[in-house]
């Protein structure tokens, strides 16, 4: 749009270290201290012998991360801030062939929201914000899937899992 417009990136908190509570007990650590590997620190003995936090645990699954880009003309200033997200929500008011268009009115057509997931390495891409000026979306999701597969039309109603 005309006006500033924001976007929003929401990442799931950290989550910690898993314990292996088999390599624990071979290095003689107690369960009172699997909260603090939990948190990343190193065990260190009454020996003074330091076991290394990677040794007995292993890394959790990484946090969810997931990215509303909507009213937005075409910019990759955005890339770094959505990289990698899990799913990214990106308007496509027009299809390409109005591409013009879509720059004088500060929205994105579908292949330039299929491209900005492409390049920001994204694994999932909802698309919305249609024109009216369409009967059908089936153009929509064609058009971005040619650019990045992995691309849902983002429906009213619909609940999607990031």
């Amino acid at each position: 749009h005309r006006i500033e417009c924001y976007g929003f990136v929401f990442r799931e908190k950290k989550k910690p270290r898993k314990v292996l509570p088999e390599k624990a007990k071979e290095y003689g650590i107690p369960s009172s201290f699997f909260n603090k590997l939990k948190d990343g620190m190193d065990f260190t003995s009454k020996n003074d012998e330091v076991v290394k936090n990677e040794w007995v645990t292993e890394a959790s699954t990484p946090g969810r991360v997931y990215a509303f880009c909507a009213d937005t003309k075409y910019d990759e200033s955005i890339l770094p801030h959505i990289k990698e997200a899990d799913m990214i929500y990106h308007e496509t008011t027009y299809l390409h062939h109005l591409e013009e268009r879509a720059t004088m009115r500060f929205h994105s057509t579908t292949k330039q929201a299929a491209t900005i997931a492409r390049k920001a390495k994204v694994k999932k891409l909802l698309i919305g914000h249609f024109s009216s000026k369409y009967d059908t979306l089936e153009e929509f999701e064609k058009e971005a899937k040619d650019v990045f597969p992995n691309t849902e039309l983002a429906l009213e109603g619909v609940t999607y899992r990031v």
